[in-house]
């Protein structure tokens, strides 16, 4: 992973442990319900961009250095990797 995608990805996902924490206290203060499922899909919304911001690197580093290296296995393997976890994605 690239240094500022990982500073983005660190910077965010400790914003996403503030919220998770926010979470819990929101249950354990009895919140109103939908207050509750509207926070937890802000939480949601923000690890799709982390999984967002890992993905596009992967495809723009990794992906893109095994098509460069001219490696047919290595290209086939990084396509399949891909279609493995897109699938998963939806």
């Amino acid at each position: 992973m690239q240094n500022d995608t990982r500073t983005a990805c660190l910077k965010r996902l400790s914003r996403i442990e503030g919220q998770v924490r926010g979470l819990s206290r929101m249950v354990e203060e009895e919140r109103y319900c939908i207050d509750i499922v509207t926070q937890v899909a802000a939480v949601r919304a923000a690890l799709k961009k982390v999984e967002e911001e890992v993905l596009r690197d992967h495809v723009a580093h990794c992906v893109a250095h095994a098509f460069h290296s001219g490696d047919a296995e290595e290209q086939r393997a990084k396509v399949s990797e891909l279609i493995e976890v897109l699938g998963k994605l939806r």
